[in-house]
């Protein structure tokens, strides 16, 4: 069985929980909180050398970090990951951008507003500067979602699940999604998908505790 490194609030790890989901794939889940400090641990490090979450182990032993890597992985020869070479382009593109430019304003944002209770000067100004990054990117994709119901091509592709997952609580982050119809009629297609759940809905058969 596919055993999974991660926590119920990360928005990478739902990203891998919503493919397999769609796919009928079961997995264990290993509970790895980043606010205990558990992915920087040696006894993590020893199974991602990254030190971050998700990490998904496969039933030969093998183990893949990094979300984007393990979408692709488990996208290929499915709907989810085109077989035209343009569209591939274009998911990793999406995919790129969710990366560089979406995440790192977005779900920062959010990590700063619910999970640090005491915030610093340092952590206020990167709430300032953040936020009209995280505008701008979700500009970028209402731009797009205004008028096609999917990023690429004419169904969802793991460039859907890749920006779905943190675009769906930007609230948390302090971003207003309403004056976005795009997103938001987007935001509803992806929830009527047949294996569709939200992002803290427990889904793995088996959950374990991180060793301490």
């Amino acid at each position: 069985m596919l055993t999974l490194w991660g926590n119920l609030e990360s928005g990478n790890v739902y990203k891998v929980r919503l493919l397999w989901g769609w796919l009928g794939l079961p997995h264990r889940r290993i509970d790895v909180d980043q606010t205990r400090g558990e992915p920087a641990t040696p006894a993590f490090r020893a199974v991602n050398p990254i030190g971050k979450v998700p990490a998904v182990r496969l039933e030969d032993g093998r183990v893949l970090g990094e979300s984007g890597a393990i979408l692709q992985f488990f996208a290929n020869g499915t709907p989810y990951w085109p077989a035209d070479p343009w569209e591939q382009a274009e998911v990793l593109r999406w995919m790129f951008f969710e990366q560089y430019s979406h995440e790192p304003a977005i779900a920062v944002n959010r990590y700063l507003r619910r999970f640090v209770a005491e915030r610093s000067a340092f952590d206020e100004e990167r709430l300032r500067h953040n936020h009209p990054r995280g505008e701008r990117a979700l500009d970028v994709m209402e731009a797009r979602l205004a008028g096609h119901d999917w990023l690429v091509g004419e169904g969802p592709t793991i460039a859907d699940i890749a920006l779905y997952a943190y675009t769906r609580v930007a609230d948390e982050g302090g971003f207003d999604l309403a004056p976005r119809p795009g997103i938001g009629r987007w935001l509803a297609r992806m929830e009527a998908l047949p294996g569709y759940f939200p992002m803290r809905q427990e889904t793995a058969v088996e959950v374990l505790e991180f060793p301490s």
